[in-house]
């Protein structure tokens, strides 16, 4: 991968990227496929797949308004640090927080972070829902951000806990969108959220069906949520 190919990728799909952003992001996925050859960070794909499912898709919020005003978010289970560090790059002016349970990802996370000189970034160690029960993070966030994590339901009790009244959680999402969207706006009602209409995020040359759906926090969470660990997704909200 070279910095030159990443430009014209984010380019084509109309987000905006100079040589500074090129060139974080290309020691990013330098650094990503030579953690992934012995961690499993993210699944085996052609460098060019790689770039546009995790980079690209992460980044094509920009091209949307949803951040806009956003001057703190947390990435809740981050993993390989999609969408959070790869936005905490674009967006230096934001702080960012990436939150996991899993300490290796966070080494790989703080490598990425010295080697690109991320200072905007945090990193917590926690489950989601322990870490929304500490005063220092519950509803203190202008946007929760979660992709390929759980489905809907499930994702409004990991999100909606930190998210400020006023502010909104952000789910990246496939097309399995429509199925979670009934249970979803129940939970997101439970939890203080009212779901919106998700934005179509197209990825030029690519087929997939990629959506943002924004969850507006409306009000204070209940202090029953999150329940405790494991419990939103043995026992999801909304379902009958």
């Amino acid at each position: 991968m070279t910095e030159e190919i990443i430009q014209e990728r984010l380019r084509a799909n109309g987000i905006p990227c100079g040589p500074e952003l090129s060139g974080k992001l290309n020691i990013y996925f330098g650094l990503l496929t030579e953690w992934n050859a012995r961690m499993d960070l993210v699944a085996d794909a052609e460098e060019d797949e790689l770039l546009d499912r995790h980079m690209t898709d992460s980044l094509s919020v920009l091209k949307t308004e949803l951040l806009t005003g956003v001057r703190t978010l947390i990435d809740v289970g981050t993993g390989a640090g999609f969408p959070g560090m790869a936005l905490a790059l674009a967006m230096p002016q934001i702080q960012v927080t990436l939150l996991d349970s899993q300490q290796k990802r966070l080494r790989f996370l703080e490598e990425v972070r010295k080697a690109t000189g991320a200072e905007n970034v945090r990193l917590v160690h926690a489950r989601a829902e322990d870490g929304a029960r500490k005063a220092e993070m519950r509803e203190q966030f202008d946007c929760a951000a979660a992709r390929a994590v759980a489905p809907l339901n499930v994702l409004c009790e990991y999100l909606l806990p930190y998210v400020r009244v006023g502010g909104r959680m952000l789910c990246w999402k496939g097309p399995a969108l429509a199925e979670e969207m009934e249970a979803g706006r129940k939970a997101a009602f439970l939890l203080g959220g009212k779901a919106g209409t998700p934005v179509k995020t197209e990825i030029a040359g690519r087929d997939w069906n990629h959506l943002i759906l924004p969850v507006e926090k409306t009000g204070k969470t209940p202090k029953l949520y999150p329940r405790r660990a494991g419990t939103p997704k043995t026992n999801p909200l909304g379902e009958a």
